[in-house]
């Protein structure tokens, strides 16, 4: 089963008076790269944040939105009680001085700068708790999009692969034909230059085995259809963070059908080298968004 890098994730829930929206947002990318936004009333759990969303998503460019609507008008206060001791202390000493009564100066001392100022509260730890889970859904919520996406890209991946294999069994069939028109074609150079009765044949079949050897491509594939089952394999089992293996193969498979094409010395056995390198090339793009 694969996944791709790319979902869309959303949690809301209240919590203590506050309602938390989350959203996620992943794109693919080689490494786990975070762009976390958030309000500072969460700031001494941003580590905790971080943690959770690379444990669960492990790979590619994610974005985190996360906002907080305070529910009702009221917004939390605080009272500078050491400035506003302060401010009364010069205003009594000044009210003595000019005979005037202070009864009434605490309406006044409320207006004065940073006497009354809103609170930036943090969240307590049962309430991150409670958070993280809410958290973690909207991440549920982008890996359910993301295992919908490598599920497309899970057929397309094994529909290329199966392409090259099955052009990797065309070249088979072409090959005791290629082996026998290259004899031909030499025989008939030698013929035309040398003299048919001048041709060593012992000398002609010790070189013609020298040649064949050097232009044998059973080795290669043999190893192609191994990396080719191999990457089926690998697809269909329930291992995470597959992508980057994904890739390396598929490196190996364009190596072995690159070798093919530079021995191939034959039209036909060309044309599904071309075939099977379309094939790679588009498996190599789909690939990139595997998680």
């Amino acid at each position: 089963m694969l996944k791709s890098m790319t979902g869309f994730g959303k949690a809301e829930q209240t919590i203590g008076g506050k309602t938390f929206i989350i959203e996620l947002k992943a794109l693919n990318g080689k490494q786990f790269d975070l762009q976390l936004k958030m309000p500072s009333l969460l700031k001494p759990y941003e580590f905790e944040i971080r943690n959770l969303l690379q444990e669960n998503l492990i790979r590619g460019t994610v974005d985190c939105f996360i906002n907080i609507k305070q529910n009702g008008s009221v917004k939390p206060v605080v009272l500078n009680t050491e400035l506003i001791k302060a401010y009364y202390l010069q205003i009594k000493s000044l009210a003595k001085d000019l005979e005037i009564d202070t009864n009434s100066v605490l309406s006044s001392l409320i207006r004065l700068p940073e006497v009354v100022m809103t609170t930036n509260e943090i969240i307590t730890d049962d309430e991150y708790g409670i958070f993280s889970e809410v958290l973690l859904t909207a991440i549920k919520d982008l890996n359910l999009h993301r295992i919908n996406e490598g599920n497309s890209l899970q057929k397309d991946l094994l529909q290329r692969i199966q392409n090259i294999k099955n052009e990797e069994g065309n070249i088979i069939a072409l090959v005791p034909n290629r082996q026998q028109k290259i004899r031909d074609e030499i025989n008939k150079l030698l013929e035309e230059n040398v003299g048919k009765e001048n041709i060593d044949n012992n000398r002609m079949e010790q070189e013609l085995i020298y040649y064949m050897e050097k232009i044998d491509i059973h080795e290669e594939q043999i190893r192609l259809r191994q990396h080719c089952e191999y990457f089926a394999e690998i697809i269909n089992n329930e291992e995470e963070g597959k992508g980057k293996k994904l890739s390396f193969l598929l490196q190996e498979i364009g190596r072995e059908i690159n070798t093919t094409g530079s021995k191939a010395y034959d039209a036909g056995i060309q044309k599904c080298v071309v075939t099977m390198k379309d094939e790679l090339e588009k498996a190599k793009e789909q690939v990139l968004n595997v998680l």
